[in-house]
């Protein structure tokens, strides 16, 4: 099923940074994400946990993000790897199924025009491990930008791989050539390809990250 208008829209305000549009999308599946979570770890405040690491690894992975996507999806991919991640830490063996639930928690054949159930977890597990590198070897870096005082840089990671933003229109903002920000921005992206490469990921989707 591909992403409805209403996802679209709600994702190009999140994209603007309207703190409205953020509001609303956690209003509308916070709720939806704890239950998932919780009937699985049966703890309310673990399920807490994985459901702020998914909201925060979506924003981390937005421009990631296709828009195509039903957002409900993309969010529970999400949820699915930080719970897998939840119960490692437990002890616990997460199973293959997991990320084949629905946002009520229960079972369902996966969709779209007959593709085989194999075909649609391989692509939905590429999703997630796709959206888990970028997420966080752009963690990783941001942290050692902060360490170093690295703060141009810092601010021209927000505003293209966050925001968006066009190379001219960050120029601008900061002050700086577009030269600049295109360097600061050729880093980040070479560090990114680098870790996709270490992870043995064949053809990360990077697009709307500013690659071309």
């Amino acid at each position: 099923m591909p992403a409805s208008e209403a996802d679209k829209e709600l994702v190009k305000r999140i994209r603007a940074a309207e703190p409205d549009a953020w509001q609303e999308c956690i209003n509308q599946y916070e709720g939806r994400l704890i239950a998932f979570a919780r009937s699985r770890l049966n703890d309310q405040s673990s399920a807490e946990d994985v459901v702020q690491e998914t909201f925060m690894g979506f924003l981390k992975a937005l421009p990631n993000y296709d828009d195509n996507t039903p957002l409900e999806s993309w969010l529970f991919s999400i949820a699915a790897h930080k719970l897998i991640d939840a119960m490692r830490r437990t002890g616990r063996r997460p199973t293959v199924p997991l990320l084949l639930q629905d946002s009520q928690g229960g079972g369902r054949e996966p969709s779209g025009g007959g593709r085989a159930a194999s075909s649609m977890m391989r692509s939905q597990e590429k999703s997630v491990a796709e959206a888990v590198v970028v997420e966080q070897c752009m963690a990783a870096l941001v942290a050692d930008f902060r360490k170093n005082g690295a703060w141009e840089r810092l601010q021209c990671v927000e505003l293209i791989f966050v925001l968006g933003w066009a190379n001219k229109d960050v120029a601008r903002r900061l002050n700086i050539t577009e030269q600049a920000v295109a360097n600061h921005k050729f880093f980040v992206v070479a560090k990114l390809k680098d870790a996709a490469k270490k992870a043995r990921l064949q053809n990360v989707n990077l697009d709307g990250m500013g690659l071309d």
